[in-house]
Parts: structure tokens; sequence; C-alpha cells
């Protein structure tokens, strides 16, 4: 399997997460690894109220207002449009995302 991402400085915070190739609209970015918590923290999401500590690259994924990708509920990410090699994968944590 061909990886799609790799990890670098961000100019949005810290480490991102950037297309190694062009990812199609809908294309599967990746799932996501993790583990169950009860604390919130970097890298934890919260999917029905249950918190998920992302332990693979995917946890560099940073916000944006207009994001290129989404998490699913079988907690793979997706494309929303197209993505350029090189680009910076991003996603809406909505306003709570500090």
């Amino acid at each position: 399997m061909n990886k799609k991402f790799y990890v670098k400085q961000s100019g949005i915070h810290g480490k991102g997460l950037f297309a190694q190739q062009t990812i199609r609209r809908g294309e599967t970015i990746g799932t996501i690894k993790y583990n169950p918590v009860n604390e919130d923290g970097p890298h934890v999401l919260w999917v029905d109220e249950q918190g998920i500590l992302v332990e693979c690259e995917l946890k560099y994924i940073n916000h944006s207002s207009q994001p290129n990708a989404c998490y699913c509920d079988d907690l793979q990410v997706v494309a929303l449009k197209n993505i350029n090699k090189d680009e910076e994968i991003t996603h809406d944590y909505g306003d709570d995302w500090k």
C-alpha cells in the first residue's frame, strides 16, 4: 500500500499532515488507530461521549474552518475535495478546537 501522507512542520500549528501524492475527493486517507480514554488532552477526539487518543500519524491533522478532510463515524479520514501533493490535510474541529 502506498502511503498517502507525511508529517512535517506546519504553518498552522506545530506538526501537520501533508499529502504525499494527490488525494482525490472521496478517497480514504487513513483509519484512526486509537486507545479509549476518559480525559481530554492532546490528540484526543470525542466520539459519542467516548474519548479516543489518536495513536497514529493522523493525530497531526490540524484545524481549518475550510477543511479538505473529515472524520467518518467508522474513524476513517476521507478527503472532502481533491488535495494536492504537499498540501496540508485539515479538518474542522469546530469552535472548541483550541
